[in-house]
């Protein structure tokens, strides 16, 4: 959640990124006029607290009837207050949470994905054969398994994924990241620090006789590993990668992406954390970037970055460079990373705090994919397809043990 002095002492830098992405202001002035109300509220709570803590200490030495009195009255009004403190303090708490993050100044202004700034190509478009013609795609034994959007591999392409996970992961240790092995099932407190609850509880699998939730990304255990500690300055940065299984229910995407592996329930993925220093947050945040373009470049498959315009940003996020890869099966590039910089959004939820000097401090949170592997193993398919399989890129064989993967195309009568 953002700092709330900011919306205090400086209004309209919130309004403004209200406007930049697309949202009413009027979420803002009402936390501002009920911040305002819980603040008189608390203050003459906090001396009526402190008139009775005198009195308790005037009592002890004299049994004066009136100051009993008085005190009797006192633990009335008090407890009047506090439960107006109560009311006024979750409303206020439930207007803060549903504020996004401040965006950065050099995020474009624009509406949605159709605003959003290309950076940089690499790679050149190609031809190519269309993934859902494989036979190893076992999408109707998914669907019997678990229903719409669940998937079966079979042989070579199982055996691809495993060793793209394997690629991804050593790839990401090598540029200096720590390896873990996180729960895949979280508490609510845990996915409210990272900004998916309660904004995205429509998306989420929830186990309701335990109440945790299946994570819909490695970023939410990751970013809150040092929930509720204190780091010390030196520690930083914290540089952490993991291959998890994600769960999402793609609420809202009915009909979107209906055939084949794009748009799946269950789907694998290498995400990249970073807890950094916040005045180096901006160096990490390019440097991520080229950690999961280094992903593609090693696989061979043509990419471009683009930057996320302000409507079309996360809302934990201040900054947002997606990566889409090149799938010739659709003759069009589609979105394989997001890298973001969340700044000290979601340190302040968590909570997590460093220690520099005497002062305590909240660090900024990056977290990028490393990268979604069932897109990667659509992309190679698509794009490395030659005569009955797929050519193995250099990176990946030592992990495929060949440089030739046969598979089978659908027959088709």
């Amino acid at each position: 959640m953002i700092d709330i002095d900011i919306i205090r002492k400086n209004i309209d830098v919130v309004k403004n990124n209200l406007i930049r992405r697309g949202y009413s202001v009027e979420i803002v002035e009402q936390l501002y006029d009920l911040d305002r109300q819980w603040k008189n509220v608390k203050e003459t709570l906090d001396n009526a607290r402190a008139e009775k803590n005198k009195l308790t200490k005037e009592i002890a030495k004299s049994k004066n009837p009136e100051k009993i009195e008085n005190i009797r009255k006192l633990n009335k009004t008090i407890e009047e207050l506090e439960e107006k403190e109560k009311i006024l303090n979750e409303k206020r708490l439930e207007l803060w949470y549903n504020i996004p993050n401040i965006l950065d100044p050099t995020v474009p202004f624009g509406k949605d994905e159709n605003d959003n700034v290309e950076i940089r190509r690499w790679g050149a478009p190609k031809e190519g054969i269309e993934h859902y013609n494989i036979a190893e795609f076992m999408f109707e034994h998914g669907a019997k398994l678990a229903g719409h959007r669940f998937t079966v591999l079979r042989g070579n392409l199982a055996r691809l994924e495993r060793a793209l996970i394997n690629y991804m992961v050593d790839l990401a240790v090598m540029n200096g990241y720590v390896e873990m092995s996180v729960p895949h099932m979280v508490k609510p407190e845990i996915l409210f620090g990272t900004g998916q609850l309660p904004k995205f509880e429509l998306e989420l699998y929830r186990l309701e006789r335990d109440n945790l939730y299946l994570i819909p990304t490695a970023e939410v255990p990751l970013t809150n590993l040092h929930k509720d500690e204190i780091l010390e300055e030196n520690e930083l940065p914290k540089n952490y990668v993991a291959f998890t299984p994600c769960y999402r229910r793609e609420a809202g995407a009915y009909g979107k992406d209906i055939k084949g592996l794009i748009r799946q329930h269950q789907f694998y993925k290498v995400e990249l954390v970073k807890i950094t220093l916040p005045e180096n947050s901006n160096k990490e945040h390019e440097k991520m970037l080229i950690d999961a373009e280094m992903v593609l470049k090693g696989l061979e498959l043509p990419y471009r970055v683009i930057l996320l315009c302000s409507g079309d940003t996360g809302f934990s996020s201040a900054k947002t460079y997606d990566i889409e890869v090149w799938m010739p099966g659709q003759n069009k590039y589609r979105e394989i990373s997001s890298v973001s910089n969340c700044t000290d959004f979601q340190s302040r939820r968590i909570p997590l705090r460093f220690r520099r000097g005497n002062q305590l401090e909240y660090p900024h949170t990056l977290n990028g994919s490393g990268v979604a592997v069932g897109r990667a193993l659509i992309a190679i398919i698509e794009n490395h397809w030659e005569d009955r399989g797929i050519r193995i890129p250099k990176a990946l064989r030592d992990y495929v043990k060949t440089d030739y993967l046969e598979l089978n195309l659908l027959s088709r009568s």
